[in-house]
């Protein structure tokens, strides 16, 4: 709707939107021409140095799964951007959206081709941001900016889980490459480790495919301009963690763990996604639900490890991602037309846009699985991978079923009743024929849909078997894709398909009246996110009230109670104690240092004068110093003078400025304090010892006494390392030093000023 009034009477946004169109296109003839190689069964990777000590690359990985996913993306992603370039013509932001939306296709790539690990997450954290920024490009309205961020929150709290499961796959496998860890065979399996790595990961990869229960941002992403709903939630961003789960699957696929897991929630999903498209009213939320569908059935088939589910798979996928980019698009080309996507309102739009009309029918007859679209060659396949399962193949079988029931009804509402049903109501604008650009991409989409089911084997060599092989280490086990495979159990489950889906399409209305009533009556996801929010709102709030009282003694209380109870409560929980010292070697000088630290101490934590305590403490700081000079440490005795007195210095100027702490009738608080520091001072000194009964490792000592002179020509090996090993890091400290000096002189020299001018205005008086 938007779309139609952005549009300004343009024909196109000129250059900014060709450009990543032909960008797009350039690498799409470019992945094109790896097709005939890696159809062969060459791979084709490429690698440079990241972080060699931490084991990590910038490797880049082609193979039958990546290509595939890499053609869909630029492919679609080329038409995509043609169709924006007039669908959202004249609109004032359009750089800015075509530039989020090169860089999430870029993005994308980057994550189907890695094969590291840690490289894939940055591009999977990429694509997060990308689709943020595209979600909420409608940034003006409350719904555009709620969808952005719920999309954000729930996919970026599984990529938090996700790296975590990487971090642990990498440590276990030895290695971050995916073609490393890929290569040992059932070595991951059996560790003990797989179980926990198995549930971090797909927790990523369910919240970015929306699998049930996270299903619910994927709707409500809808809020985004049509073409990023035919990109993101078609063929790239939300096939990201199916992706995942494709790519690890020679790794981690044969355990009840995945196999159930993978089934269960595919399964579910599908079913309960079909069943709240049925109920949709708007084309795009419906269009939504069978994406959900579809991530559902292809989750489902990654659960298996047979050839039938695996070739169901890469054809799933392929058939998927070009019926519903089309179909997405023919959605746009309507709200463009009629200013409005609402299926009580649309009809009889055959005769005004027939091009339209032409690229809805066959995407959709791909959708509902009729022959001779390649969509029925997969219906057949995924019945036969449902059959092939080895627990439990009615129950699967079953729920692919009324899936692909529903979907027929689903397509007939979409595609179907917009054009050839009487019109339900007065539209927005008058129905017209969109402009070629925008139909180019639908049209060609619907009719490779056609051309691939009546010429399947295009697809068979180039593209299905090398994803197969991918995916199960061999293209023997592929399946053939054929239009006719004779009668069969699958021929005869496409029928009941068909006649079910029939019987559905014809008890739309009642059927989507009483979901309505029951989506209604049951909690919502939704509504449940948000009373989420404003719980962990309320939570922040409360914690914020008790943390951050403003009053400075409180904060450092409690950062020194902090270290107590976790270094305390670490050496309790581990035993770990330390022996009594050897007091040996103490003489009546350390003695009596010691006596004059401790009488320092307790004068500064007994004394209620402010020049006391300044003056006790730097008595401590003298003693110190002077036990350094004791052990033969002169230069290290100067430095803590120096800073001694610069802190007695500081102390005083600060101290003298600020007003009283325990005032008269109040309570006294330094008692609490004095327990504080006493806990906190014996469990350092325990750590301490503790270190000392540690065998002294000399290796870095070693070095810098070999390595100070011949390459810092240096004697005085602390200097040497303060300066030359250790400069950025000097420099660091340094730095922050003088930032806390300027910054506690600015806060007293302002405290003063406005002493003064307090004083100046109760003289005026």
């Amino acid at each position: 709707m938007g779309a139609a009034a952005s549009t300004g009477g343009k024909a196109s946004a000129g250059w900014i939107g060709l450009a990543p169109a032909a960008l797009s296109a350039a690498l799409f003839v470019w992945f094109a021409s790896l097709a005939p190689s890696i159809a062969d069964g060459e791979t084709l990777r490429v690698a440079w140095s990241w972080a060699p000590s931490l084991g990590v690359s910038l490797s880049f990985l082609v193979d039958g799964l990546s290509l595939t996913f890499a053609l869909l993306i630029s492919g679609i992603g080329a038409l995509v951007f043609l169709y924006s370039n007039t669908y959202l013509a004249g609109h004032p932001q359009f750089g800015r959206f075509a530039l989020f939306l090169t860089a999430f296709m870029l993005a994308m790539l980057g994550l189907v081709l890695a094969d590291n690990l840690i490289a894939l997450f940055v591009f999977w954290e990429l694509t997060t941001v990308t689709s943020y920024l595209l979600i909420g490009f409608g940034h003006e309205t409350a719904k555009g900016r709620r969808s952005a961020l719920q999309a954000l929150f729930v996919t970026g709290a599984g990529a938090l889980a996700l790296l975590a499961g990487f971090i642990l796959l990498g440590f276990t496998a030895g290695s971050f490459e995916l073609s490393e860890i890929l290569a040992q065979g059932d070595a991951l399996k059996d560790h003990a480790l797989y179980l926990p790595i198995l549930i971090l990961i797909l927790a990523g990869a369910f919240t970015k495919s929306a699998q049930f229960p996270f299903h619910f941002w994927l709707p409500n992403a809808m809020a985004a301009p049509t073409p990023v709903s035919a990109f993101l939630h078609s063929a790239t961003m939300v096939k990201a963690g199916v992706y995942l789960m494709a790519r690890l699957h020679p790794g981690f696929s044969g355990t009840d763990a995945w196999l159930w897991t993978l089934t269960v929630a595919g399964a579910f999903t599908a079913v309960f996604a079909s069943l709240m498209a049925l109920r949709q009213t708007d084309l795009k939320q419906a269009l939504a639900y069978t994406t959900l569908m579809a991530l559902g059935t292809l989750t489902l088939l990654l659960g298996q490890d047979s050839g039938y589910a695996m070739t169901a798979f890469a054809t799933f996928l392929i058939v998927h991602s070009l019926y519903k980019a089309s179909l997405f698009l023919m959605v746009g080309c309507i709200d463009h037309a009629t200013g409005t996507r609402e299926a009580g309102l649309l009809g009889g739009l055959a005769r005004a846009m027939p091009v339209t009309c032409f690229a809805a029918a066959l995407a959709a007859l791909s959708m509902a699985g009729f022959p001779p679209f390649l969509g029925f060659i997969g219906k057949e396949l995924k019945y036969a991978g449902a059959l092939a399962v080895g627990s439990e193949p009615i129950l699967v079988a079953g729920a692919m079923l009324a899936a692909n029931a529903l979907m027929f009804a689903v397509a007939g509402v979409v595609a179907f009743k917009p054009f050839w049903r009487p019109a339900g109501g007065p539209l927005p604008h008058a129905p017209h024929e969109a402009p070629w650009p925008m139909l180019a991409g639908p049209v060609l989409l619907a009719v490779l849909g056609a051309v691939f089911g009546l010429y399947p084997d295009l697809l068979q060599r180039t593209l299905v078997d090398p994803t197969v092989a991918s995916l199960l280490g061999t293209t023997e086990d592929a399946k053939t894709l054929q239009l006719w495979a004779g009668v069969n159990l699958p021929l005869i489950l496409s029928v009941a398909t068909v006649a079910l889906g029939l019987a559905l399409y014809l008890a739309h209305g009642p059927i989507r009246a009483a979901l309505a009533r029951a989506v209604e009556a049951a909690p919502g996801f939704d509504a449940g996110w948000d009373r989420f929010l404003d719980g962990l709102k309320a939570f922040a709030a409360w914690q914020t009230r008790l943390i951050q009282t403003g009053v400075l003694r409180t904060y450092i209380f409690a950062t020194f109670a902090t270290v107590l109870v976790g270094l305390a409560g670490t050496m309790a929980a581990k035993g770990v104690w330390p022996a009594a010292p050897d007091l040996s070697l103490a003489n009546w000088r350390t003695v009596a240092l010691v006596a004059l630290i401790v009488a320092g101490a307790l004068l500064t934590a007994v004394t209620t004068s402010r020049i006391a305590a300044m003056a006790s403490l730097g008595v401590v700081g003298i003693g110190v110093a002077m036990i350094f000079i004791t052990f033969g440490a002169p230069d290290v005795a100067i430095t803590q003078l120096l800073v001694e007195t610069l802190v007695v210095v500081l102390a005083a100027v600060a101290l003298l400025r600020l007003p009283v702490l325990d005032k008269p009738g109040e309570r006294d608080r330094r008692p609490r304090d004095a327990v504080l520091a006493l806990g906190v001072g014996a469990v350092v000194t325990a750590i301490l010892l503790l270190v000392l009964e540690t065998p002294l490792d000399r290796r870095l000592t070693d070095f810098f006494e070999t390595a100070s002179w011949p390459e810092a020509y240096g004697r005085n090996i602390v200097n040497v390392i303060l300066v030359d090993f250790r400069a950025l890091d000097t420099f660091g400290e340094v730095a922050v030093v003088m930032i806390a000096g300027l910054a506690a002189y600015a806060l007293l020299r302002t405290t003063a000023e406005r002493r003064e001018t307090t004083a100046e205005k109760g003289e005026g008086k």
